[in-house]
């Protein structure tokens, strides 16, 4: 790569970190986990938000993190100590009512982003792809949104990038008309979906741990 395309990519990093901020959903029950908050629980040695955290800051500096109020103490406290949040512009929105789903979830979290696009995922996800977040970031500009539909041909809209406005509005729309599934509000925009067996996806960038089986199996694959 030559002095020109470094250049190229570095504007094209920057730039896209001045339009994307992350949002990562933490504030779920998480009945299935057990009585521990899972977005702290440790993966290898770390939280588990820390390692979403971690993959979220090579495409944002802006990081959002949606969660119950007596939650953010325990975040806050997971992230400094794993000092994943240097140069990072860290903000908590604190879900109104409590669990009230992954769609009230993204709503709150958008609603203090700052930037015009946003990057979402679960806190149980902490193998989420930077580079993938990059590929749907690119494929959202212009549009409403990019999401991945899997070689199962399930979507996955909690690791996906919303334009911020029209996603929070859409979800907000949902809330108001009784709830629903994060499709729902997500079919009232204009988004497009990437298939999976056209991207070199990890293999594990969609797993999301929700038991305690889940995760000491994960800890064993990584140490």
């Amino acid at each position: 790569m030559d002095t020109d395309e470094i250049s190229d990519s570095s504007d094209r990093i920057m730039g896209r970190k001045a339009n994307l901020a992350g949002v990562v959903l933490a504030g779920g029950y998480a009945t299935r986990f057990g009585d521990a908050d899972k977005a702290v629980a440790d993966l290898a040695g770390r939280p588990m938000i820390a390692h979403v955290v971690e993959a979220l800051s090579s495409v944002t500096d802006e990081i959002v993190l949606n969660c119950r109020d007596v939650q953010q103490e325990s975040l806050q406290t997971a992230l400094e100590e794993t000092a994943v949040t240097r140069d990072l512009a860290v903000r908590f929105a604190i879900d109104p009512v409590p669990d009230r789903g992954p769609v009230a979830g993204i709503a709150t979290g958008l609603e203090t982003a700052s930037r015009p696009y946003s990057a979402v995922v679960a806190c149980d996800m902490p193998f989420c792809s930077p580079r993938l977040f990059d590929v749907l970031a690119t494929a959202a500009e212009g549009r409403d949104g990019a999401l991945v539909r899997d070689t199962e041909g399930w979507y996955q809209p909690t690791h996906a990038v919303y334009r911020t406005a029209a996603m929070a509005t859409a979800c907000q729309r949902l809330l108001e008309d009784g709830g629903g599934k994060v499709l729902s509000a997500i079919e009232a925009l204009d988004c497009v979906v990437l298939e999976a067996h056209d991207l070199e996806i990890p293999p594990r960038a969609f797993e999301s741990i929700d038991t305690q089986a889940e995760l000491e199996a994960a800890n064993r694959a990584l140490e």
